[in-house]
């Protein structure tokens, strides 16, 4: 099926990146750090939860780092794992709409995002940073697993903006075209506006380990 084809890409797109970071495979590595093929592909499936899509919508009100604009792209890092947007010229509302894929080992590691402005000649300015847990979504994934029983469009849970998150309004997980989806507004820091909108929405894959209890 295609889902499945696209699942196996990312998978593998996944295990790659970790054959690169030879210092996280080393934990995750079962037997002789010379027999990287399988053992580091059965290694990863045993450890990694499934994957989550980062779907980069846009940026509003971002700083200006050039003469009266911006040349905005994103960073977004988790742990070890560092994958980054489109530039967009000249635009501080930028509309990016950017799927970027990571892999869940440890839900309690948060998602950090910074934006730059891309110089040609001079290093690239930021823009503010901003971060989020992802365990409460993993947790709304983990309690309505049968999804045939939930209305579309029903909101699960929401989370409120406060002193201790970055979001800039609440953040609702709901039900989506029979997927569980979460909307985030994130107000960006040490910068003087700008704010990031993204969606989150977890691939499973047979094997995961992320939802075995239930």
């Amino acid at each position: 099926m295609k889902v499945e084809k696209e699942t196996r890409k990312l998978l593998q797109k996944a295990v790659q990146r970790r054959r690169k970071l030879r210092a996280t495979m080393h934990k995750l590595t079962v037997g002789s750090p010379k027999e990287e093929g399988s053992e580091t592909t059965a290694s990863l499936m045993d450890n990694l939860m499934g994957l989550l899509r980062v779907h980069v919508k846009r940026g509003v009100n971002l700083a200006v780092r050039d003469v009266r604009s911006s040349d905005p792209y994103i960073v977004v890092k988790m742990g070890h794992q560092r994958l980054k947007t489109r530039i967009v010229k000249k635009d501080v509302n930028p509309e990016w709409n950017d799927d970027l894929t990571l892999s869940i080992t440890d839900p309690n590691i948060p998602i950090k995002l910074t934006v730059y402005d891309h110089d040609t000649f001079t290093k690239d300015d930021k823009m503010g940073n901003t971060e989020f847990e992802v365990s409460p979504y993993i947790e709304a994934l983990k309690t309505h697993t049968n999804l045939d029983e939930i209305p579309n469009g029903t909101v699960l849970s929401r989370l409120q903006p406060s002193a201790s998150n970055c979001l800039a309004q609440e953040s609702p997980i709901y039900l989506n075209e029979g997927k569980i989806v979460q909307d985030l507004v994130l107000r960006l820091r040490n910068v003087e506006c700008g704010e990031v909108e993204i969606q989150l929405e977890w691939i499973h894959f047979p094997g995961s380990k992320a939802f075995l209890s239930h």
